[in-house]
């Protein structure tokens, strides 16, 4: 084990966020690309095409689990200097694709390097931070994160548009290139201690199909009824391979996913809390642009521009409720936050309507939303690895993000399902802003069970009720 400390936390900081910016970006980008590609590739369907974007989804869910294990066991900056290359070749790659089945392969390659790079850049920043200030870098690691994602359409509506499709993947070249360099001597290596520990194989291989198939069922719900064959058959099937895969766990001594993370309640209530997040932020999110461009007629550049206010907040938000979160613990911050996104729904189905009116009805509902994602990714994302030992920070950080990919996915795919039909109504948009209040109400409550306050504060509450 390397215990040599780097120069600066925030040095760590800086090249690991540079990293995780360019994969949450990458995320969402290629939606307002979604449109050029298909006139590029005109001889493709336009359900080919949707696998340019499924394809990175399923294999980025599918392995971040597995990767996370792989930081813990071959280490940090290994495994992260490692995706961030495959990242940024496979980047390269996609913007030279000749054909759709070419850019298809090469996502791949793009989500195998993402799925690396995810747990071990946070793990780099946890192991980066001293415990008092850990809460502060992860809040920040989590907004960049989520500005990044949030950003991505508006960003990519504006390049696609200027440069061409190609641009929405050589974009990340020239930022990718100065972290490699700069990791390359700032970041230092940490190794499990246990490091002899037999490599459960057979636990990956169960994980990555379970998982894969659970989303490539959730995907195939864009273009076939839920209780169809295509959905069901690999849902159910990857629910009977993670069952396997649970029983297999329990029953050797060093398996792919330490089922004990499981044992404390916190961390089970944020990963329940992130399902119920994700899947609201991703409808609401993706719902924006929808509504802009089929509603409001607003083309997608300034589709781009009418959301990016909303995610201006994240970062400022995500530092103050960071330094709270380092004093009092995420509950509060969580529970505020839930409430908050909840209003901005209400607010959405009250307020805006069929006429376009940006400043009256739909700039409050983005501030509202904006403040509210400042306020919970983050603090999701930090809640999760709070109490974890350090040889659990990169499975721990891997199955938290591994869950919220999962219900990005099904957000996408019930938005797409209520209103991506041809022509969709108002109506449509306001039946999604009422199951988005559904799902942060149920948000709030689950993060009532998440426990991370620091001792002090814990033995200054018990001091204060005796």
């Amino acid at each position: 084990m390397n215990t040599t400390l780097p120069p600066s936390p925030w040095r760590v900081f800086s090249v690991a966020s540079v990293a995780i910016f360019l994969v949450s970006i990458d995320t969402t980008l290629l939606f307002a690309a979604f449109n050029t590609l298909r006139v590029e590739f005109s001889e493709s369907t336009a359900s080919d095409m949707s696998w340019v974007l499924n394809a990175y989804t399923i294999v980025y869910a599918a392995l971040l689990v597995p990767a996370g294990r792989f930081v813990d066991v071959f280490g940090r900056k290994r495994i992260f200097m490692l995706g961030l290359s495959l990242f940024l070749l496979a980047s390269l790659l996609c913007g030279l694709a000749p054909n759709v089945e070419s850019l298809i392969a090469t996502r791949v390659l793009q989500a195998i390097g993402a799925a690396l790079i995810t747990p071990s850049s946070l793990a780099l920043v946890l192991g980066a931070f001293p415990v008092e200030k850990r809460a502060v870098g992860v809040s920040l690691w989590g907004a960049v994160g989520a500005l990044a994602a949030a950003l991505g359409p508006s960003i990519g509506a504006s390049v696609v548009d200027i440069l061409g499709w190609s641009w929405a993947f050589f974009i990340n070249l020239p930022l990718g290139t100065i972290a490699l360099w700069l990791g390359r001597d700032t970041l230092t290596e940490w190794r499990n201690s246990e490091t002899r520990v037999p490599f459960d194989a057979i636990g990956v291989l169960l994980l990555i199909l379970g998982i894969g198939s659970v989303a490539y069922g959730i995907v195939q719900s864009e273009h076939a009824h839920w209780l169809s064959l295509a959905v069901l058959a690999p849902v159910i099937s990857g629910a009977f391979i993670l069952s396997i895969f649970y029983m297999w766990s329990r029953r050797i001594a060093h398996p792919a996913l330490d089922l004990s993370l499981f044992a404390d309640p916190s961390y089970r209530f944020v990963n329940l809390a992130t399902v119920t997040f994700g899947t609201a932020f991703s409808m609401m999110f993706f719902s924006y642009f929808l509504f802009l461009i089929e509603i409001w007629k607003y083309s997608l550049p300034q589709a781009g521009i009418a959301v990016t206010p909303g995610p201006l907040l994240v970062v400022p938000v995500a530092i103050i409720t960071g330094r709270i979160a380092a004093r009092i613990g995420h509950r509060l911050i969580l529970c505020v936050g839930s409430m908050l996104y909840a209003a901005g729904g209400l607010w959405f189905y009250l307020k805006v309507g069929a006429t376009p009116n940006y400043l009256g009805a739909w700039l409050p509902g983005l501030i509202f939303t904006g403040l509210a994602i400042g306020m919970i990714l983050p603090s999701l994302s930090a809640a999760a690895v709070a109490k974890l030992p350090a040889n659990r920070f990169g499975i721990g950080s891997a199955v938290n993000q591994a869950v919220r990919q999962i219900s990005s996915v099904l957000g996408v795919s019930i938005t797409v399902v209520v209103v991506g039909s041809i022509a969709p109504q108002l109506i449509d948009f306001k039946h999604l802003y009422l199951t988005h209040i559904v799902l942060s109400l149920v948000t709030g409550l689950l993060c009532l069970g998440i426990d991370t306050r620091p001792k002090k504060a814990i033995m200054q509450v018990d001091s204060t009720a005796s």
